[in-house]
């Protein structure tokens, strides 16, 4: 039973819909106050009376029921109490119905989401700076698809600039094809690096790269082909990090791809009365909306990020008719987006108010910044084996005898990484520490990884059934059941503010509750049969939402830890 709309279609709200109603019952802070709460404060203006007034005649005017046994009003919220029994019921018997699909809906039919993230520049490191746009952007993908959403996913490459005629410059002084065939993007870094060391002392060394990027844009043959190979060499190194983290891309089209589609966009701008020149270059005048100008071509008639992503927002409008396009981009680039977002409102088009920046903070690690000129960058690949040889340690000295130790290893060190960037609000800097993601205490992956794996255990002992009758509750087992129920809601909220957060922190919460519940019932060694399969349902559904959860996420469970 949705609860939360049952109790919305028993109130009756002048000017507001049952829908509206269901959306805005949350679950309390405390239990003692009651299961399910209305918050009547965003009513009071309608109603025009106080949310306290409006409380006490909603209560008044409430019928219990089977379903609904007490109504309470306290300081503007009105509390309702269910019946245990029946909520326990058919909130596991849902879980152990629906398995892998539990927390999924239909919302999201027949409408397309474009996300575009992680977005790696071609010869460049792949650092820990790209965790978070990578790993927010594939939550993301993975929960609007559980919710219907078709989603595309662009890997919008950046293949288009300068810099490659800088490789070029560098790899035809000093590079062996061999050496970077076998270094791969590591090698194409340190020649970028040893480029702009060498360039201090050459300034014409600038000059010559420019050069060489124009005969990139000419179609000159062989610098066509070395691009072309740094290219593929690259995505070659990202993909087994992709890989190990479950990322998916649908297109690869990166700014060299609208190199040909930006001058139909320049068109409609001077048609439209868009453009002024400043300086000699073209811009937008963003003035009277509190921004300054968006800079649409520098003065000597080449293009700019603003540009190239206007023309990648009106071809994936086209291609993919998106409900929304979502950019997954760091905050400092808030300036940018609002910039070329309002350009495209002036310009006429409607769909200008889909897109939507997810902006997120920076990570870094412990030991500082980094720079890729000066090559102090960390790899994000670096930082995920490390944390794999961590974990591979601590499980050695735990559990010696484990089979699969290494692949184990594995899901735990990824997961850690994973969740290290997820766990706090997207919009949070973080810092990286290997020690605090990988504690099997508090609030990690690795705790909510091995609660898993005591639930499967006590499953492979006693067995999983999916038929049961409610005894006479617990507190800590009604609590669990409640977390559970909210799985579908998290899920939701997480789409609808682009937070996977929401969901990482729901999973710790059901594994604290689930490790009271086991700290507090007996499961395997109860006499009562009845109970003990209650419990092993619970547990079931259980392992079952936390392995929903962490899948949204890109995180595997082990079986056994």
């Amino acid at each position: 039973m949705d609860y939360k709309q049952y109790i919305a279609e028993k109130l009756h709200i002048d000017g507001v819909s049952a829908g509206e109603i269901a959306e805005t019952i949350a679950l309390p802070p405390n239990s003692e106050m009651g299961d399910f709460a209305l918050p009547c404060f965003k009513f009071a203006k309608v109603l025009r009376k106080s949310p306290v007034m409006i409380a006490e005649e909603l209560k008044n005017s409430f019928k219990t029921d089977e379903v609904i046994g007490e109504v309470s009003a306290v300081n503007g919220y009105l509390n309702f109490k269910i019946n245990k029994v029946d909520f326990v019921q058919a909130t596991l018997n849902l879980i152990l119905k629906e398995k892998a699909n539990y927390g999924s809906s239909n919302e999201g039919n027949g409408k397309t989401v474009c996300i575009d993230y992680s977005s790696i520049n071609i010869a460049k490191p792949f650092h820990i700076g790209h965790l978070s746009t990578t790993v927010l952007g594939g939550a993301l993908y993975r929960i609007l698809s559980f919710l219907g959403y078709k989603t595309v996913g662009i890997n919008h490459l950046g293949d288009y600039g300068t810099q490659f005629g800088k490789l070029i410059s560098a790899y035809k002084r000093w590079g062996v094809k061999e050496e970077i065939e076998k270094g791969g993007i590591r090698a194409l870094n340190e020649l970028y690096v040893r480029f702009h060391q060498e360039a201090e002392e050459h300034p014409d060394y600038e000059d010559e790269a420019r050069a060489y990027f124009k005969k990139i844009e000419q179609g000159d043959e062989e610098c066509q082909a070395l691009f072309k190979w740094f290219k593929e060499l690259t995505l070659k190194d990202v993909q087994k990090i992709y890989d190990m983290l479950d990322i998916r891309f649908d297109s690869y089209a990166g700014e060299s791809f609208f190199s040909d589609k930006m001058q139909p966009i320049v068109e409609e701008l001077k048609e439209k009365g868009l453009l002024q020149e400043s300086r000699g270059a073209q811009v937008v005048d963003l003035e009277p909306y509190g921004m300054t100008p968006c800079m649409i071509l520098k003065s000597d008639g080449s293009s700019l990020y603003a540009t190239r992503d206007m023309a990648a927002a009106t071809y994936r409008k086209k291609e993919y008719d998106f409900y929304k396009c979502l950019y997954v981009v760091a905050y400092q680039q808030n300036l940018h987006f609002k910039q070329f977002f309002k350009v495209l409102e002036l310009m006429g088009k409607d769909w200008a108010k889909d897109l939507v920046h997810v902006a997120y903070g920076m990570v870094s690690l412990e030991e500082g910044t980094m720079s890729t000129r000066k090559g102090n960058v960390v790899f994000l690949e670096d930082v995920i084996n490390k944390c794999i040889e961590k974990a591979y340690a601590i499980i050695d000295e735990k559990n010696p005898d484990l089979e699969n130790k290494a692949d184990v290893a594995k899901k735990v060190g990824v997961g850690a990484v994973i969740f290290g960037a997820l766990y706090n609000s997207k919009i949070k800097d973080i810092v990286f520490s290997y020690d605090k993601v990988l504690t099997f205490d508090g609030e990690t992956s690795v705790y909510v990884q091995y609660t898993c794996a005591r639930a499967n255990s006590v499953l492979i002992k006693g067995g999983a059934p999916e038929t049961f009758e409610v005894p006479e509750l617990t507190d800590s087992e009604i609590e669990l059941t409640k977390a559970l129920a909210n799985f579908p809601q998290t899920v939701k909220d997480a789409a609808e503010k682009y937070e996977p957060s929401y969901i990482a922190r729901f999973a710790v919460d059901v594994a604290q509750k689930f490790n009271k519940f086991y700290i507090d019932c007996k499961i395997l060694s109860v006499e009562n049969e009845k109970t003990k399969n209650f419990r092993l349902a619970l547990t079931n559904a259980t392992c079952q939402t936390l392995q929903n959860a962490f899948g949204l996420l890109g995180i595997g469970i082990p079986e056994k830890m």
